[in-house]
């Protein structure tokens, strides 16, 4: 007899959950430079068009230089924003490696075109089940398209999907559609949801 399980799937964002990013050194160029670098990267604006796939990584960098004064100073502290540090968090990963033992898990991510190569450097590669990337698709989080997708992908209805993320609103997006959502701030949250 098979085991029960909570969840069908599980549907898991990357950033701020599974790769985690260097914000000291972020904080670091900004003080540097003196530069608004992080308001000005992620200002809708500038950010959506990369994440709905519009524009590339590439054009999305050279905008907010442009944004910054388009001077060598501005390019400089782009070009080492643009090589922050990134990690996968171990635990979350192993977290997620047990999911996989019973459910699918799948990758839902608000990302740029260069998504894949990110994750083939993490070792990612062949990780998750399933990768829905908005740069692919062409809808964000909290658009509920992506939560479809992302269930469609797993072969599971959305009130059995478990969604975890670390921002509240893209949470309440797979809330709205039924599914079970896990805001994450640790991975004791992550943990906690993972019952079996």
């Amino acid at each position: 007899m098979a085991a029960v399980t909570p969840f069908d799937a599980v549907l898991c964002d990357l950033d701020g959950v599974l790769r985690q990013f260097d914000h000291a050194v972020q904080a670091d160029i900004e003080a540097r430079y003196g530069l608004p670098l992080m308001r000005t990267a992620f200002d809708p604006a500038l950010i959506k068009p990369a994440v709905l796939g519009e524009t590339t990584e590439r054009e999305w960098a050279d905008a907010i230089a442009v944004a910054l004064g388009d001077d060598e100073r501005a390019r400089q502290a782009v070009a080492e924003f643009m090589e922050v540090p990134f990690w996968v968090d171990e635990e979350v990963r192993a977290l997620l490696a047990k999911a996989q033992e019973h459910v699918p898990v799948v990758l839902v991510t608000n990302a740029m075109d260069t998504v894949e190569e990110h994750l083939d450097r993490l070792g990612l590669t062949y990780f998750a089940d399933a990768l829905v990337s908005s740069a692919r698709v062409g809808v964000v989080k909290p658009d509920r398209r992506i939560y479809e997708i992302a269930a469609e992908l797993a072969g599971a209805a959305p009130e059995r999907c478990l969604f975890v993320d670390d921002r509240l609103e893209n949470v309440e997006g797979a809330r709205s559609l039924g599914m079970t959502g896990v805001h994450f701030r640790t991975p004791a949250d992550l943990a906690t949801a993972l019952t079996w």
